[in-house]
């Protein structure tokens, strides 16, 4: 068969169809994609059609694509010399049946926007997308780490894959050097297996190397009740609160500090969210060695919050990225990631917590503080155009990979919990990541969208990209109780992390007993939760767990 050549499907062929006209058997019987329809690249704001050289390789003038199998994936690899490159799109021709629905992923973290959809020209879906006909499920994707930032698109007459190979808001600069782009891979569900089976085993495909936490991690966080208000002594005051209901003597719970905790910009005095130097306390909390050394003797390991791009006010302006829109208040200036001096900042505040004592450090806002967007804004373009980083000669994605394993390898045995981090980049990197945007404890309505949506539709990537953290119970006085204790059942029997946020007048006796009770079973390995009705509910209410089937009343 013509790897480039299948013919039209009508509406009603099966997955199956499909599936053969895009794949092929390489050695072993493994399934690899076919070479595309068409290859196109972006060069400033032009599309290119790439002409086929040979039966692996097309060119443009000097832009050049060569696809190549490499065991189980078509690897891209990009050559262009003296020509910026925004941007690789690969097509494969097909009719998409009628009845097929589709999911796709997120940038970074998802807002409650999940779901199995019909397809859409128009709509973006971010790593891999997942096609299911009633019959059979259908997986496409790219692996984790890849050197681009990669999205699917789902048409009556094609898929595509788009690679960004930016530089920030400009096409990079790559010289004479061949970008290595991504690492396509594919499967098609086996028989009788759901949906939710075919996700969690292509996850573990996209992710053959994971980085996980030796055990189970749950414990407290005092941001949802805090908000940046907190102080050394409301952090033992809650460590303390909590420390007994933790039974496991093996496995003990974390204390995790969030934002408010360092040096405060004189600028944006008591804002918690962007502090002048994450390498020193404020007044608060004074000495972030012995507030290490206090949560441990309560019965608790230390964790801390950071954000890691966050720049002092007084920075010089060459260490600085540039003001776009998003990224334009001159209050809150960012570190370019591709200096070293500012690397090496990194480096030493992680090695300062360390030394502190802190057995988990959670970072945040490296891709809004890059992109000068959140996810959900990554509609028309990742980025505002135009802007620069100090190096152009690297893409966006591998700016990201350096930042994130600098990081990791800094951290040693710290487990590192990446929050507002690209999703694909984070995965085998990071033993954990929030997968959602921020839950509440002041609306539930917030809670119910972003914390239920996140973990129905994001974990069947729990223990294959990374634990994955559906973030935390905010157990204050303006959630009610109801509410809040079936979303603690719900994190605390699905196997991922659980982290509670809970206001001291908020724990009655009545918490304290279930609290202790779901403490007990998030210490413990469990099966994964499973959502049944998450095909047509994207708030899934009826799940899997512990070998039983539980309905939940989220309104």
């Amino acid at each position: 068969m013509d790897r480039r050549h299948f013919v039209k499907l009508s509406a009603i062929t099966t997955s199956t169809l499909l599936f053969s006209r895009l794949t092929s058997l390489a050695e072993g019987n493994i399934l690899v994609m076919n070479a595309p329809d068409e290859v196109w690249a972006q060069s400033g704001k032009e599309w290119f059609r790439l002409k086929p050289s040979s039966s692996s390789a097309y060119t443009y003038n000097t832009i050049q694509v060569n696809l190549k199998q490499n065991i189980n994936a078509l690897s891209v690899y990009v050559h262009s010399p003296g020509v910026e490159l925004n941007a690789v799109r690969l097509k494969w021709k097909h009719d998409t049946a009628t009845a097929t629905k589709v999911l796709g992923d997120h940038w970074e973290r998802s807002y409650g926007d999940l779901a199995w959809k019909a397809p859409d020209a128009g709509s973006k879906n971010p790593w891999y997308v997942i096609l299911y006909d009633d019959r059979q499920s259908a997986c496409f994707g790219v692996k984790t780490g890849c050197n681009s930032i990669c999205w699917w698109a789902v048409k009556n007459d094609s898929i595509e894959l788009t690679m960004d190979t930016q530089s920030g808001g400009v096409g990079v600069q790559l010289g004479n050097r061949q970008l290595h782009a991504a690492d396509i891979i594919t499967t098609k569900s086996t028989d009788n297996e759901t949906p939710f089976s075919t996700t969690q085993r292509f996850c573990k495909l996209m992710c053959p190397n994971p980085r996980l936490p030796k055990q189970p991690v749950y414990g407290i966080n005092d941001w949802y009740f805090a908000y940046g208000n907190n102080s050394a002594k409301l952090i033992k005051e809650i460590t303390a609160l909590m420390t007994d209901l933790a039974p496991d003597t093996n496995n003990r719970p974390f204390s995790v500090i969030d934002a408010g905790w360092a040096t405060y910009s004189p600028l944006l005095p008591g804002d918690g969210g962007f502090m002048d130097d994450f390498s020193k306390p404020n007044d608060k909390f004074k000495d972030m060695h012995q507030m290490a050394a206090d949560i441990e003797k309560l019965g608790m390991r230390p964790g801390l919050w950071t954000r890691p791009l966050c720049a002092k006010h007084d920075d010089k302006g060459n260490l600085l990225l540039p003001a776009i829109p998003g990224r334009d208040d001159p209050k809150s200036p960012i570190l370019d990631p591709t200096i070293e001096e500012n690397l090496e900042r990194i480096r030493y505040n992680i090695i300062t917590y360390k030394k502190w004592g802190y057995k988990m450090v959670k970072h945040d806002y490296t891709t809004y503080d890059i992109m000068a967007k959140w996810g959900f804004q990554m509609t028309d373009t990742l980025t505002p155009s135009g802007w620069k980083f100090n190096d152009t000669s690297r893409t966006t994605a591998e700016i990201i990979n350096h930042l994130y394993h600098s990081i990791r390898e800094t951290a040693g045995d710290m487990y590192i919990i990446g929050c507002n981090t690209m999703s694909h980049l984070s995965a085998g990197v990071f033993e954990l990541n929030r997968i959602g945007d921020d839950t509440s404890g002041k609306e539930w309505d917030r809670t119910r969208k972003m914390g239920v949506n996140t973990l129905g539709f994001r974990i069947p990537q729990h223990n294959a990209f990374y634990a994955v953290d559906p973030d935390c119970v905010g157990l204050t006085t303006d959630i009610p109780w109801a509410k809040n204790k079936q979303w603690m059942q719900l994190i605390a029997e699905s196997g991922t992390p659980l982290f509670i946020s809970p206001q001291p007048n908020a724990v009655g006796e009545e918490q304290k007993a279930f609290i202790k009770q779901c403490f007990t079973n998030a210490a413990k390995v469990q099966p994964i939760g499973e959502p049944l009705d998450w095909m047509t509910n994207p708030q899934p209410e009826k799940w899997k767990l512990n070998g039983r089937e539980v309905d939940f009343d989220w309104r």
